[in-house]
C-alpha cells in the first residue's frame, strides 16, 4: 500500500519579531545604527555575507542587538523583492512627525539660513515617496511635508530605496495641505508649486529665501486647492517628446535649483 507524501503548505514571508519592522540592505541599516537606533535583531544571510558584514554585524551586536543567522531564501520571501543585499534588521517602525512640531520649529528658525522645504502632493507610490526623500537628504532639505490623505506610508519599503534618508530628514504630516500652506505663508516661507502649465521656468524664481518647493503626483499634478495656496507656478523645460519627468527625477532637479542659487547645500538646522 502506497503511502500518501503528506501535504506540505507553501512556504510564505516569514514572520518579523513582534511589533516591529524589516529595514532591508547595507545602506538602509547603517543609517539606521549611525543615527542611534541599533536594531533589535538583525538576521544575516548564511555563507560569505557573514564575511562581508562582518563590520556591521560587531556594530549591531555591540549596541545590543540579536544576530540570527538565516538561509537566503528566507530573507528574499521576507524582502519580496526589495534587494536585502544579506542583511535585515528589524527595529520600531518609523512615524512621521506632528505638525504642531513643525509650526514650533518653523516659529523658532534661526534668521541666519532660510528654511529649504519640500512638499508631496498626493505622492502615493513608495518608490517614487523613497527617492524623493533620498533627493532630499542629499539637498539638505530641513523637512517634508505630507498629507494625512493620498500619501505613501513610512514604510519598509520607503526606507530601503530612501537609503537612510527616511531616517535623517524629518517627515510632517499634515492634516490639510491646503491650510498648511497658507500658514506657511504667514510665517514667511515663500510657496512654489510645480506645474507643467506654468509660464515662469524654475531657474528663473528666486528661491534663496524661505521656500517650500510643492511637488504634485504623476499625471494629475498638484490638487485644485494645493496649487491655489502657491504664490508662484513654475515648470521645468522639456526639450524631447515626453510631457513630463517621473516625479521624484523632478524633484531632484528642482531642489538642486534652490541649492544652486543658495550656493551650497543648506544642512539640516
Amino acid at each position: 500500500m502506497k503511502h500518501k507524501r503528506p501535504h506540505r503548505p507553501a512556504a510564505g514571508k516569514p514572520a518579523a519579531p513582534g511589533g516591529l519592522e524589516a529595514v532591508f540592505g547595507v545602506h538602509a541599516v547603517r543609517a539606521l545604527i549611525e543615527r542611534g537606533e541599533t536594531p533589535r535583531e538583525l538576521w544575516v544571510q548564511e555563507g560569505s555575507a557573514g564575511a562581508r558584514l562582518a563590520e556591521l554585524v560587531e556594530v549591531a551586536r555591540r549596541g545590543g542587538a540579536r544576530i540570527q543567522s538565516r538561509p537566503r531564501d528566507e530573507l528574499d520571501r521576507l524582502a519580496q523583492g526589495a534587494a536585502h543585499q544579506g542583511v535585515v534588521a528589524f527595529t520600531t517602525p518609523l512615524a512621521f512627525e506632528a505638525e504642531n512640531a513643525l509650526w514650533f520649529r518653523l516659529e523658532a528658525w534661526p534668521h541666519a539660513t532660510p528654511p529649504l522645504l519640500l512638499v508631496l502632493d498626493g505622492i502615493t507610490d513608495v518608490h517614487n515617496f523613497g527617492a524623493c526623500l533620498r533627493s532630499a537628504d542629499a539637498a539638505g532639505v530641513h523637512g517634508v511635508i505630507v498629507a494625512k490623505d493620498k500619501a505613501a506610508p513610512l514604510n519598509a519599503t520607503v526606507r530601503k530605496v530612501a537609503c537612510g534618508a527616511a531616517e535623517s530628514v524629518p517627515v510632517y504630516q499634515v492634516t490639510n495641505l491646503s491650510r498648511a500652506l497658507a500658514r506657511l505663508k504667514s510665517l514667511g516661507v515663500w510657496v512654489t508649486g510645480t506645474a507643467g502649465e506654468a509660464e515662469s521656468l524654475i531657474f528663473e524664481v528666486d528661491l534663496t529665501g524661505p521656500t517650500a518647493l510643492v511637488m504634485g503626483a504623476e499625471g494629475k499634478g498638484m490638487r485644485r486647492l494645493t496649487r491655489e495656496a502657491c504664490d508662484q507656478l513654475v515648470k521645468l523645460p522639456m526639450a524631447g517628446s515626453v510631457s513630463s519627468l517621473n516625479v521624484s527625477v523632478a524633484t531632484g532637479i528642482s531642489l538642486f535649483e534652490a541649492v544652486r542659487q543658495r550656493g551650497r547645500a543648506t544642512p539640516g538646522t
